[in-house]
């Protein structure tokens, strides 16, 4: 992924209004990122601990969404397998993150979720630049580059619902 400024990062989000996207938070280390590395780029809000966001290219842009997720002190579940990576965490480490589609959809309430790594450190993890405090990723027959086009694939399925 080619390295995002906090221009490019605040113009690119779909599902909140521009207001929204000029007051969200930003990571403060986006030049210490290893974008190489990355699919997308994805943070927390440290003032909002039920949102983040990711930010990924398609076509040549830059595409951001805003997204939520339950809390298990609220009584949600978790899973512990990564729809994007395919990674495991048992205990919590993947969650169901929810984002308010693009346009009069979501303006109705209406939402796509996707059950990803809570730190959202899919493409390190896949990649093994991230160790995992628990869990695995599996052995698998496909290659690297193959796992990685995997994972950008469910991601631009996730995007498609937010944008029908």
């Amino acid at each position: 992924m080619n390295p995002l400024t906090e221009h490019d990062i605040r113009n690119s989000f779909v599902n909140c209004s521009k207001g929204e996207a000029k007051r969200l938070p930003l990571p403060r280390d986006l030049d210490q990122r290893p974008w190489d590395d990355l699919d997308f780029v994805g943070w927390r809000d440290p003032g909002a601990p039920d949102r983040s966001y990711l930010v990924t290219e398609r076509e040549g842009r830059p595409v951001g969404v805003t997204l939520r997720f339950p809390s298990s002190k609220r009584g949600f579940l978790h899973r512990s397998m990564c729809s994007l990576c395919l990674t495991t965490h048992p205990g919590g480490g993947v969650s169901l993150m929810t984002a308010r589609k693009a346009g009069p959809a979501g303006r109705e309430g209406n939402s796509v979720g996707l059950y990803m790594c809570t730190d959202l450190a899919c493409s390190l993890y896949l990649r093994g630049k991230k160790a995992l405090e628990s869990g695995s990723r599996f052995e698998e027959s496909l290659t690297l580059e193959e796992q990685i086009v995997r994972t950008r694939s469910n991601l631009t399925a996730f995007l498609d619902k937010l944008r029908a």
